[in-house]
């Protein structure tokens, strides 16, 4: 995709978390480009203070990672782009700060740059290890934890919250407490696929309302946690409209949670641990076989909830998550319930194609005549069925 997104335009932009693997995508990827990092902070100082002799040094196919701590580099780049007749897969540039990159990018190299988002690994990319569960969930899918199979996971991750509060939060908003802030990340950790409550945060924490607001924000924008919205059209005031919050991979949660390989199968969070990985699964698959799909949830005031809604143009796939090996009928009813509002909506009803219950079954079985238990660690093979 970045290969082809290259010939039609003079910007790629990569974002994601920090540690995803986009430099080493990229370095492999694109060895004829020379490649600068502004992590550096002499070579950020320089590419600030003196676009015009920076760019003289490095010249193009040039990838910029961790372009967002030089924000006049993009300026540049658009006089660079704007004077050159063929100036189609100039720049790669990537950073871990998608909040500063999309405020610079909407700034200076609007219809200039194609954007694209690199999350941690997926099952299929994991799974020539012959991953247990445990591992899966607990380590999530850092790249360096599976390259280094014996890598300490548990110092991977201290050291990893303890990096970006230091270097990414700092950058984006002046925190006073980083106690406090490190505090509301553990606090998140336990509202994990739970709808948002700021108020009930911001007690908890000793904050203001507005100050948990700007944290989300900034959690969202370097991709530790994903918002999902409910789907409320045309419900009035039923629907439930606050997001539910998860973070984007598991491990981290896991870290998070402190649960590891003794206690996961004790620990009263691990069911919305499993829902966190059947997330970041179908996030994963869905940009990949239909971007232009989207995924909601869907809670009413009545308490009638479902995990996963995906809709494709007027198709419904509904999907719940369930930590166990042999769901049942009652395991559908929410599904059966929600189906009948998609399929009776008016004035457009929806085509509920494919129920099911995401769960650890070994092999896919009827639940009821529609509703399906299908294994958590083939999405990809349920998700290609519902989009074809």
């Amino acid at each position: 995709k970045i290969s082809e997104l290259l010939l039609h335009f003079p910007v790629v932009i990569i974002t994601g978390a920090r540690q995803t693997g986009k430099t080493t995508l990229l370095k492999n990827m694109f060895p004829n480009f020379e490649y600068i990092s502004l992590d550096l902070p002499s070579e950020a100082e320089a590419a600030e203070k003196n676009p015009a002799e920076f760019f003289n040094q490095h010249k193009s196919p040039l990838i910029i990672d961790e372009v967002q701590y030089a924000p006049e580099v993009f300026r540049y780049i658009k006089y660079l782009v704007d004077n050159q007749a063929d100036s189609n897969g100039l720049f790669i540039l990537s950073g871990s700060q998608s909040f500063s990159l999309m405020n610079y990018v909407s700034d200076s190299l609007a219809g200039r740059a194609a954007i694209l988002n690199l999350e941690n690994l997926s099952f299929s990319e994991i799974q020539q290890f012959n991953p247990n569960i445990e591992d899966v969930l607990i380590k999530g899918g850092s790249p360096r934890l599976w390259n280094d199979q014996k890598f300490p996971f548990t110092d991977y991750y201290h050291d990893y919250l303890a990096t970006y509060i230091e270097r990414d939060v700092r950058q984006v908003i002046n925190v006073t407490n980083l106690r406090n802030f490190e505090r509301f990340i553990r606090l998140c950790a336990l509202r994990n696929a739970q709808v948002v409550n700021k108020n009930d945060l911001a007690r908890d924490v000793g904050v203001s309302a507005n100050t948990i607001n700007e944290w989300l924000s900034v959690l969202q924008a370097s991709n530790q946690i994903m918002l999902l919205e409910p789907y409320f059209e045309n419900m009035g005031n039923r629907i439930i409209k606050s997001p539910k919050i998860y973070f984007a991979d598991s491990g981290f949660l896991a870290y998070l949670l402190n649960i590891n390989h003794r206690n996961i199968f004790s620990s009263p969070m691990l069911g919305m641990l499993w829902e966190c990985y059947v997330f970041s699964e179908l996030r994963k698959y869905l940009d990949l076989l239909s971007p232009n799909s989207n995924i909601y949830f869907y809670r009413d005031r009545i308490g009638i909830e479902v995990d996963f809604v995906i809709i494709n143009s007027s198709e419904v796939y509904l999907l719940e998550c369930k930590w166990t090996e042999l769901p049942d009928h009652q395991d559908c009813n929410n599904i059966k319930r929600v189906k009948k509002y998609f399929s009776n909506k008016k004035p457009f009803p929806f085509n509920v194609t494919q129920e099911a219950v995401v769960c650890r079954t070994r092999n896919t079985y009827p639940i009821s005549e529609t509703c399906f238990a299908i294994n958590g660690f083939n999405l990809k093979d349920s998700l290609n069925k519902f989009l074809s």
